[in-house]
């Protein structure tokens, strides 16, 4: 707490004129407050002590600095308020008054949302909690007296939709019809969020919920495929090498693929009441719902097939559903092996 001793003055033309014979408070002794909260640039003897009586207007302190405290020694009020015929006093064994000044604040983030605001109703950058407002110099709080409640209200505005530049000037007004004109000057620029991986991810690695996070991002960097939901990105693999920090796009996502080339797979062919699966190799990478084409070890014939699981290859989709064509292609799955078996 700032000592504000010798800053809280005692006015010197109430102390000049006071009269010495002023009255006591009709119900007798005045007690002395030790934390009081004021408006306006004076303290009044009414503010330090309850039951003052006729004098409790008397001005008798300079107040501090808008939302600001400090604080008086009590013999110091004592001695200023006897002047003015304050005689009966109880300092209930009070040694010093913290004075507060009450104040209006406007923060710094309320500044940065109406310029925002301002900026995206007359020139339609969107929502205005998507511009992230800076200043060309610091801005402080501000801190106005309680009777100024109106709203900033903006009375010129520019913005360089290329640069990014803004020139704002606002003004405030109190109930008796005085305006404080404020003016910043700065940059604000659209921004969104953005999923970004928290670490490199190798091509083909499958993203996890803990591998992402979302950024604030300048809408410059975005495309239109731009990944802003984490959710549309756990499960999928990278397409490509990602670095950390890189916001997503859809193109830099796809499928896991859980058929490698030139790995075993089984080969799978199903009708109604018929499952036939036989050995094979993946020619081709592939996820799930691609087509790749897969070699029968057995036969030795290239076949395309829909990868449908981890190493699994249905190739139903290429032959006719039908008793017949079944027939015929289980004996073209037994052909390879039954020649081998008589060589």
């Amino acid at each position: 707490m700032i000592r504000i001793a010798s800053v809280l003055l005692v006015v010197a033309v109430a102390l000049l004129t006071a009269s010495p014979a002023a009255p006591q408070g009709a119900n007798g002794t005045a007690r002395l407050k030790s934390d009081i909260v004021v408006t306006g640039e004076l303290v009044r003897i009414g503010d330090l002590f309850e039951n003052a009586g006729p004098v409790a207007g008397i001005a008798v302190f300079r107040a501090p600095d808008l939302g600001e405290t400090g604080a008086v020694p009590a013999a110091r009020v004592v001695d200023a308020v006897v002047l003015h015929g304050l005689i009966e006093v109880d300092t209930a064994g009070i040694t010093d008054v913290v004075v507060r000044r009450a104040s209006r604040v406007i923060a710094v983030k309320e500044i940065e949302a109406r310029i925002a605001r301002a900026l995206a109703v007359r020139y339609g950058l969107g929502e205005p909690k998507n511009l992230t407002v800076s200043f060309d110099r610091d801005v402080r709080t501000i801190r106005l007296e309680p009777s100024v409640t109106g709203d900033l209200q903006p009375t010129r505005v520019s913005y360089d939709t290329r640069s990014g530049r803004f020139d704002a000037a606002f003004e405030i007004a109190d109930n008796a019809g005085s305006r404080v004109t404020l003016r910043y000057t700065g940059a604000a620029i659209e921004m969104f969020d953005a999923v970004v991986p928290t670490r490199a991810l190798a091509r083909g690695e499958v993203v996890k919920a803990l591998d992402l996070m979302i950024e604030r991002r300048p809408k410059a960097e975005f495309g239109l495929d731009i990944v802003r939901d984490a959710e549309h990105a756990v499960g999928l693999a990278a397409r490509r090498a990602l670095r950390a920090g890189q916001p997503l796009r859809a193109g830099d996502l796809m499928k896991p693929e859980i058929v490698q080339r030139n790995e075993p797979v089984t080969l799978v062919y199903q009708v109604p009441g018929i499952v036939l699966t036989v050995h094979g190799k993946a020619l081709e990478t592939g996820s799930e719902g691609d087509l790749v084409n897969v070699l029968n070890t057995q036969s030795k014939r290239t076949v395309q097939g829909t990868v449908i699981g981890p190493g699994r290859v249905s190739v139903g989709a290429t032959v006719p559903r039908s008793p017949a064509s079944a027939a015929k292609f289980s004996q073209s799955l037994t052909d390879g092996a039954a020649r081998r078996r008589t060589e």
